[in-house]
């Protein structure tokens, strides 16, 4: 008979019965067994794939990467606070496609929210298999703006392979 709750799987569940519990606005026993209930429920009958890491973790390339999206997050809120108030016409939009370098479903995932969580951009789609990133971004008047977005994603990947990629991704990316 399968265990009930695996051990590689004791992080998801954990962060589950947390965010479980983030949404309840209560640490109480209840929402902590029910919490522990919804979350064992839904890894049975939601299939997750398995995220594969790189197994090494570099805590200087981690604290650049940290240092980076925090910087970028303070402008880009002046930014994004600027354009909602400036006098003129409303700022041009734009989709962009941008060709990520890795295959990795996790530094995929962690590029994708690190450019959400920074203002002005957002992640409209993800295409797994050609490993592409869909972006929605604000104030991209002309071409410039779009590349200059562009090198941006490519800037947070390579410090999220720095931090947490494989080897073979380190030099693909040198």
């Amino acid at each position: 008979m399968e265990r009930i709750v695996r051990l590689h799987e004791l992080p998801l569940l954990i962060g589950l019965i947390v965010t479980w519990m983030a949404l309840w606005k209560e640490v109480s026993w209840m929402s902590f067994i029910s919490g522990v209930l919804v979350s064992v429920a839904a890894t049975r009958v939601f299939y997750l794939p398995p995220v594969t890491l790189a197994g090494r973790f570099n805590p200087w390339w981690a604290l650049v990467y940290l240092g980076y999206f925090l910087w970028h997050v303070a402008v880009a809120s002046f930014q994004v606070a600027w354009l909602t108030v400036r006098p003129g016409p409303v700022p041009r939009t734009s989709i962009i496609a941008v060709h990520l370098r890795t295959r990795s479903d996790f530094i995929m995932t962690m590029v994708g929210l690190t450019n959400s969580l920074i203002p002005g951009s957002l992640v409209a789609e993800v295409d797994r298999a050609q490993c592409i990133l869909y972006l929605h971004v604000i104030d991209t008047p002309t071409q410039k703006e779009i590349r200059e977005m562009r090198r941006e994603v490519y800037r947070i990947e390579r410090l999220l392979i720095l931090a947490v990629g494989s080897r073979t991704e380190m030099e693909a990316t040198a």
